[in-house]
Order: C-alpha cells, then sequence, then structure tokens
C-alpha cells in the first residue's frame, strides 16, 4: 500500500487482529487521500481496500450472514480483472450486480486505465441496497473517475439503489414489449462485460425472489445463481463475464437448471481454482470452496479452456493447464456436469475410471442415509447397550475398515427397540457403511468401513443419519462384496476423482449413486482374502491396480503412483516439523525435485544434483504434470526454497559460496545427512534416522550459516563493522558506501543500507523520520539512502547487477514512496563497469543521475547544468 499510515492508539480496538486493528486506526484518524494528480492504479486499488476492510470490520457478522455478502479483498479483485480480454473497445459498458464498496469495479477500472489501446468511453453501473456500504461505493467510484481523467478516458457511472433481480427482471420485460419495435433501445443486453460476487444465500421455494427467477426461465436454490444467469442475461452478444462463487454449482441436481441455461448462453474460457478454502475471504472467515470463472456470450465454444490453480488469490504460483471444451462439458451429458480437470494427473484418473462403466442400479445395490436422526429420537437413546437395546452406529465408530463398537465416546451407542423405533431399524446383515461427512483436510474424502454383522448379536442395528449405507433391496450384502466394496471406495483412484467434481466436503447418497462401480466379478476379487485385518491404502492402491487396472489399455503415467509421492512428500515435510504455510503441494514437488525422485523410483535411490529454481519447475511439469506459469519462480524461491534453506533441508551454491542468493546463476541441493535421512523413508530405520536427524537440525544450520559469514562483505557505518551477502548487487554498495558517498556527498549521513538477503541491512528509522519520511514497507526501496547534509538533499541510490536503473516508472514509484520528504530528492543509478552502463542507457530517467565505478572520480547527470543536480517535481495545474 503506497500510502502513510499514522496509529491512533487509543483508537485500537483489542478483540480485533492487529492488521484490523491497524486499519481501524487510520479509518478514525484524519484520514486523507494522495493527491489524485498522483493517483496510480497501485493507488486505487489500495484506497478501495482500506475501505473495504474497515467497512468489513464495521459490518456485523450477522449481517453478512444474512445479506450472504462478503467484500471483496484487492488481490481477488484485482486477479478476477486480469482475466478479462477484450478491453480494447472503443466505448466499454460494465456491470457490477453486488458492487459492495466496489472493489472489483475499481479493478476493472485500474486494469481498462493499464491497458495499452485504451478504450474512450467507460460507463459503469453499479446494483447495491445496503446504505452503508453505498457511502464507500460513491467515494470509490469517484477515485474511478479521476483515475480515467488523468489517462483521458471519458468515464461516467450509475449507482442503481435497487434490488438486482427485481430489475433485471424488469429490464428483461421490457425488452419483450420493445422487442417488436425495431429502433427500440434493448436494455436488457447493455454490457459489454460484468465483473461479480454475488451473496451466497439460500432461497425459500416460495419467497418473492424464487419467483422473480422462474419468470426469467431459472429454477434455483441459491441466491449467487440467480445473480449470475441474470447478470449473464444482460451483457451483450460477446460480452465478457466473470464471477467469483463458490464452486458447488459445478454439479449436483439442485443447480441443473442454472447449469442448462447458463451453458446455453455461455461459453467457458478461463476457470481458476483454490486449492484453500481459507485465503480467498480469509479476513471474513470464510470457509468455502470458490472458483473464478471466465467466460463470453456466445452459443459457440471455445476448442479448450484454461484451468489455472493457486494456493490463494495473492499466490503467485499458478499452474495453469489446457482441457478440451468437451472434456470440461459433454454436450450428451443431460445433468450438463461441469468437470474441471487442473492437471494430466486429473485427465489420467479420469481415463482410469471411465474403465468403470456400472452403476449401483446395475449392481442391483443402492444406497440409504442413515435412518436414526439422534435430535429426534433422543427419548430412546441409551449412552450404553442396555436389555431390549440394538446398536447405533455414528461416524466416531468406523475404525480402520470396520466399525468399533462399542466405543468410548459422547455418542449414544444403543437406541431402544420397541414399535415407536422400528423403522429406524435395518436388520442385523452385512453393509458398507459411508461417512457423510468429512474436513477439507482429510487425507480421504470418501471413508468406506464394512459393517461386519457376525460381531454383532443383535436382529437389528440403527444407522445414524450422518452416515450412507449400502444395501440391497433393504437387506444385507455378502461379506466378500461388502469388502470389495469397501476396498473400492476407499482407494486413491475414487477419492481422487471424487475430489475433482465434488466442490464440498460432503459425500451424499446421490452422489454415490453417480458414481461408476467395477463390475459383480470385480468387486468380488477385491473383497476375496481380506480378512479381519483390513488392507493399508497403499495395500489397496496395489489391488486395484493389479485386479482393474493391470490388464487395461493406459498410458504408462500412474496417476496414483504420482498422488501417492506427493503426498508421502509431505508427510516427510510434516515430520520434520515445516509449519502450515509449507504444507502444500508446492512444496511437496520442490522436495521431489531437488531429490530428482520420479513417481516409481524408491526411496533409496533419491540424489543430491544441483537444480536451480527453473530446472526444478521443468521437473515438476515433465514428471509430476504441474505445470506451472513461467513468471512464478519467485513464489518457489520465496515460499519454499527460503524455509528450506532457513531449515538447513537444503543448501545453497554449494559449489561455490561467493555466489549471491539472488544471482541468475544459483544452485541448491539437499544436504548430505538430509539426504541420508529421506533415503531411509518408507523402511524400518525412518523413525530412529528422522529422531536423530532432527537433534542435529540447529548444528547444521549453525555450520552453514558460518560458511556462508566468513565470504561477506564488511563495509564500516559510523565506525561500526557490519557485512553484506556475498556477491552481486553488494559488491557495488560496497563501492557505493566506500568511493561514491566520500566523494559525492562529503559528510553525509547513510540512513539506509538494503541487502540481497535482508530488506534492510542499516536503517536509521530516527533519521528518516526526522526528514519526514514514513517507510511503506510494503513499497520498494532503494538499495542505498543517504542525507546529504551540506546541501540539505536525500540522494535514492539504485545499484544496477541484476535488476533495472531508475527508469521513468521507477523514478515515478520513488517520488510516490518519499512523497512526504520536504527536502529535495536526488536520484541516482549505479553501475559497476560502463558496458553495464551501456545496455540500460535508453532506459535512464531525465533529470537522474548515473555513476560508474570503473571510473568513480565522475558522474553524468542527465539534462541538466550541475552534477548531482537536485529537482523538483513539477506540479500539475489542472488538478
Amino acid at each position: 500500500m503506497l500510502r502513510n499510515i499514522k496509529l491512533n492508539k487509543s483508537a485500537l480496538n483489542t478483540n480485533l487482529p492487529s492488521r484490523s486493528r491497524a486499519l481501524v486506526a487510520t479509518h478514525n484518524s484524519s484520514l486523507e487521500f494522495t493527491s489524485l494528480a498522483k493517483l496510480s492504479s497501485g493507488n486505487l486499488l489500495a484506497e478501495v481496500d482500506l475501505h473495504r476492510a474497515v467497512a468489513s470490520l464495521k459490518l456485523r457478522q450477522d449481517k453478512k450472514a444474512s445479506m450472504g455478502q462478503f467484500l471483496t479483498p484487492a488481490s481477488v479483485a484485482q486477479l478476477m480483472a486480469e482475466m478479462f480480454n477484450r478491453l480494447d473497445l472503443p466505448e466499454i459498458s460494465l456491470l457490477d450486480a453486488g458492487a459492495g464498496i466496489g472493489s472489483l469495479l475499481a479493478a476493472f477500472v485500474a486494469k481498462v486505465c493499464q491497458h495499452p489501446q485504451r478504450t474512450t468511453s467507460l460507463r459503469v453501473v453499479a446494483y447495491e441496497i445496503d446504505p452503508f456500504l453505498i457511502g464507500y461505493l460513491h467515494q470509490t467510484l469517484e477515485l474511478c473517475k479521476k483515475e480515467c481523467e488523468y489517462v483521458g478516458i471519458s468515464f461516467n457511472y450509475e449507482i442503481r439503489e435497487t434490488d438486482f433481480i427485481e430489475d433485471a427482471v424488469r429490464l428483461q420485460k421490457l425488452s419483450l414489449l420493445n422487442s417488436a419495435m425495431p429502433t427500440a433501445v434493448n436494455y436488457a443486453t447493455e454490457f459489454t462485460h460484468a465483473i461479480l460476487n454475488p451473496p451466497y444465500l439460500k432461497i425459500n421455494a416460495h419467497s418473492k425472489v424464487r419467483e422473480l427467477l422462474r419468470s426469467i426461465g431459472l429454477e434455483t436454490s441459491n441466491l449467487y445463481t440467480g445473480f449470475m444467469a441474470a447478470t449473464a442475461q444482460l451483457l451483450k452478444p460477446s460480452g465478457e463475464f466473470v464471477a467469483i462463487t463458490p464452486r458447488s454449482f459445478c454439479n449436483g441436481p439442485y443447480f441443473r437448471d442454472f447449469r442448462k441455461m447458463f451453458l446455453e448462453m455461455m461459453a467457458l474460457q478461463q476457470v481458476h481454482l483454490f486449492e484453500s478454502r481459507q485465503q480467498a475471504f480469509s479476513d471474513d472467515d470464510v470457509l468455502q470452496e470458490t472458483i473464478i470463472i471466465q467466460a463470453t456470450k456466445q452459443k459457440q465454444k471455445s476448442s479448450n479452456v484454461i484451468i489455472n490453480t493457486s494456493s490463494g488469490a495473492s499466490d503467485d504460483l499458478i499452474m495453469s493447464h489446457s482441457v478440451p471444451y468437451l472434456d470440461l462439458v459433454h454436450p450428451d451429458d443431460l445433468e450438463q456436469f461441469i468437470h474441471i480437470l487442473p492437471d494430466k494427473i486429473s485427465q489420467q484418473i479420469v481415463q482410469r475410471m471411465a474403465l468403470f462403466t456400472c452403476t449401483l442400479k446395475d449392481l442391483g445395490l443402492t444406497v440409504s442415509t442413515g435412518r436414526v436422526v439422534d435430535f429426534r429420537a433422543k427419548d430412546y437413546l441409551r449412552a450404553n447397550p442396555e436389555d431390549n437395546s440394538v446398536p447405533l452406529i455414528y461416524p466416531v465408530n468406523l475404525s480402520n475398515g470396520y466399525v468399533d463398537y462399542p466405543k468410548i465416546t459422547k455418542k449414544p451407542q444403543a437406541i431402544v427397540y420397541i414399535e415407536e423405533t422400528a423403522n429406524l431399524l435395518i436388520p442385523n446383515e452385512h453393509y458398507v457403511l459411508c461417512k457423510r461427512f468429512s474436513s477439507k483436510e482429510e487425507k480421504r474424502r470418501i471413508v468406506a468401513v464394512v459393517y461386519d454383522a457376525g460381531q454383532f448379536n443383535y436382529a437389528y442395528v440403527g444407522f445414524e443419519n450422518h452416515l450412507n449405507y449400502f444395501h440391497k433391496d433393504g437387506r444385507g450384502l455378502s461379506l466378500t462384496l461388502a469388502r470389495g466394496l469397501a476396498v473400492y471406495l476407499n482407494s486413491t483412484l475414487v477419492d481422487a476423482f471424487f475430489r475433482l467434481f465434488n466442490g464440498h466436503t460432503q459425500v451424499n447418497a446421490t452422489d454415490l449413486r453417480k458414481l461408476k462401480y467395477p463390475n459383480l466379478s470385480q468387486l468380488l476379487s477385491l473383497g476375496t482374502g481380506i480378512k479381519e485385518q483390513f488392507p493399508s491404502l497403499q495395500e489397496i492402491d496395489q489391488l486395484i491396480e493389479k485386479k482393474l487396472l493391470n490388464m487395461s489399455n493406459l498410458p504408462e503415467n500412474n496417476p496414483i503412483a504420482t498422488k501417492s509421492r506427493i503426498d508421502e512428500a509431505l508427510q516427510i515435510l510434516t515430520q520434520l516439523g515445516f509449519p502450515r504455510a509449507q504444507m502444500n503441494e508446492r512444496s511437496a514437488l520442490t522436495l521431489l525435485a531437488l531429490l530428482d525422485l520420479k513417481p516409481t523410483d524408491s526411496w533409496q535411490l533419491a540424489t543430491s544434483p544441483f537444480m536451480g529454481i527453473t530446472p526444478m519447475m521443468d521437473f515438476m511439469a515433465q514428471h509430476y504434470g504441474k505445470t506451472y506459469k513461467p513468471n512464478t519462480r519467485e513464489t518457489v524461491r520465496r515460499q519454499t526454497v527460503h524455509q528450506f534453506l532457513v531449515a538447513a533441508l537444503i543448501v545453497a551454491n554449494p559449489d561455490d559460496l561467493s555466489r549471491p542468493i539472488n544471482s541468475p546463476k544459483t544452485v541448491y541441493q539437499i544436504e548430505t545427512s538430509a539426504l541420508e535421512l529421506l533415503r531411509t523413508y518408507a523402511t524400518d530405520k525412518w523413525e530412529k534416522s528422522i529422531i536423530t536427524y532432527l537433534a542435529s537440525v540447529e548444528t547444521l544450520k549453525k555450520r552453514y550459516a558460518q560458511e556462508r559469514e566468513m565470504s561477506r562483505i564488511p563495509i564500516v557505518i559510523n565506525g561500526e563493522i557490519k557485512t553484506l551477502s556475498p556477491g552481486g548487487q553488494n559488491i557495488l554498495i560496497e563501492k557505493i558506501i566506500n568511493d561514491f558517498a566520500p566523494r559525492f556527498t562529503p559528510s553525509g549521513k547513510l540512513v539506509y543500507i538494503g541487502d540481497t538477503d535482508e530488506k534492510f541491512a542499516h536503517f536509521d528509522e530516527a533519521a528518516l523520520t526526522d526528514l519526514g519520511v514514513n517507510i511503506d514497507f510494503h513499497g520498494k526501496m532503494p538499495d542505498v539512502i543517504i542525507h546529504f547534509t551540506k546541501n540539505n538533499w536525500l540522494v535514492l541510490i539504485e545499484a544496477v547487477t541484476s535488476h533495472g536503473p531508475i527508469n521513468p516508472k521507477r523514478k515515478k514509484e520513488l517520488e510516490v514512496l518519499f512523497r512526504s520528504v520536504q527536502i529535495p530528492l536526488v536520484m541516482v543509478t549505479t553501475f559497476l563497469s560502463r558496458k553495464a552502463m551501456v545496455a540500460y542507457l535508453a532506459e535512464i530517467a531525465w533529470e537522474t543521475d548515473v555513476w560508474v565505478a570503473e571510473d568513480a572520480t565522475h558522474l553524468i547527470h542527465f539534462n541538466g547544468e550541475y552534477l548531482l543536480q537536485a529537482y523538483q517535481i513539477e506540479k500539475k495545474k489542472n488538478f
């Protein structure tokens, strides 16, 4: 955020998170806007997101829930705006059907203003009915207007303080009335673009909004799909649509009508998945599996759809995969399910599941939900078995493939068997039980066990309502069939397939009915030989591969082996004690790449090659089917490799410790002791080895820290010796301090020095505060700052070795970052040699200076009469 935040500590609410307290304090103090003449898109979104955070805190939680609306964070809004393609139209009209404070439309406006082929006219229509949010929305739209004026775009807006569904239906009816008049305006298709974060709220079957949606041909049970359908109808032909919504509309019977209507009108172009349910709306503690879709209003479908995946909206590491449209939505599928396949592994899983063609009906089986709803039958429930009672089985009783009964738990373990409960019970025979609910973080979404009637000496049994049970016309299965069916349901293959197409944590009976199964002989084959000891997951997957897939004509790549190997790597990271932030697929794949370990290699074959970030990502794509966008390398380095270094799991540049960590030639290698440890994984030596290794980690960290410290660059500041990390720009920074500063800023005060390894190698915060500088820690600092006290100038210096010089864009960034400084700014770009300078000559901004270390006594000033000349920023008169 490029604004100075001054906190009024008395305004802090100690019950709020620290980040939120700071935002409230800022808002309660004198909240001054940045000069509109200086607004950039980054400033616009920073201002709007500040308002969004404050408004979200002030909105009562019960009000949010009752309206089903949660305000969109800037990171999500920017990601959505980036998904639009057609921004070069001469005239653009944008619809935001549930605008809130305007975060989405602001991100769209910022994107339009940045586009190289700018539109001449931009019109925004924003719907919002909450009076509290409308005040913020007005401010946002005024900021957008100034932003557009600044870049020469004609901007006008309208806030419609009315119910969107009601108004959309009105416009549709108006359009039908005018359809007979050739010259009439078609008010129902007035928008070229739409951006949407619709309210998530169930709607009553007899409510007014349900009737309104029926009038436009849509039967739906949730408001968010109503908003999506109505928004799509208001788009012009070829209009673009981007929305963030729950994933649940992609499948299931509740959204069948919506899918048919939406997919008839719209052609999907992109889908963005989030691996985490918590990050998209983390400020509001929303736990929902969300997706972003981008679609175009046209009948003709694209040949391919791009599926992108990231941990959260702010995660730069984005996995990208292209799938045929026909694989996403099958034209002959009456349900019009949307099958989102994020990577090659997913496609291979679908290929394998396609080998199974039997439905439960084909097998003569069905699945039902447990009949006992405990709060309705509480008068008949007993904590423990008694005379005249029968077992009552809860999900808590499911354990290791069978039923653990009775169990010490808070749940009742028995139900009285009398006339009033007879219809809640079923014959005590063999069944397969399956949990109806699981947490997102559980290893398996489908958890199934065998109910072996042989362990219960009762005539009947009760299954609680949070269980599904497989049966044959209300009676049990053979024990062999029950065991085979449980093995199949517990397999990694079924679990992975189910997760692909079910955007929720429920496993409903309907979902299990739609699943395809092996034939009867194959299920019996799986169950043969399984006794009281239920097989492990690894054994289950081996059975599936051997008995069901071994003779199939499938590609060599085994998605189950791939997924299992990733899971093993995650388990290793967990046992090594890495924090939750590193417990993700990115970290697992990075570890496997550094070990050069392919999906079917044994852990004993792990090696320790030198490997840079790009080769790691190439390895992930080639051997694990995970293709990430090329510009996401920095995320791997910053959010995984850095943590591996800190934990001494890997070492950087072991072939040349003097090589700077940010060098493009930097390589990493698994530390020797860690390699020895990992080669024992999945053996009987593992547990003992990891205990020994963890005891030595701190010693390893110290050893590698000492080795790196020996090659650091010493500098003297105010008589105190400090060191910089070796190589790269720090070689140049040392020359700036020892050669440039004494010659061109004699007696100047060093107030800031950046380092390759740490942002603040030297930081005199008090000196900068005295100069009126309130550092924004999100801003990109120059490499060196000197207060030239003789002339009372603040000298900002960039050391160019791998990144660029002070060009016009960087100059503007520095002006914004140091806008509160009351003394003149001097900007200097430095190079090690003339040869290095020549490559950047065309980029260097006017009214800045250049210094070359090999010609230390000379200085170049671009377009000025004097060397090291201070300059003033010319103020624009029309603001």
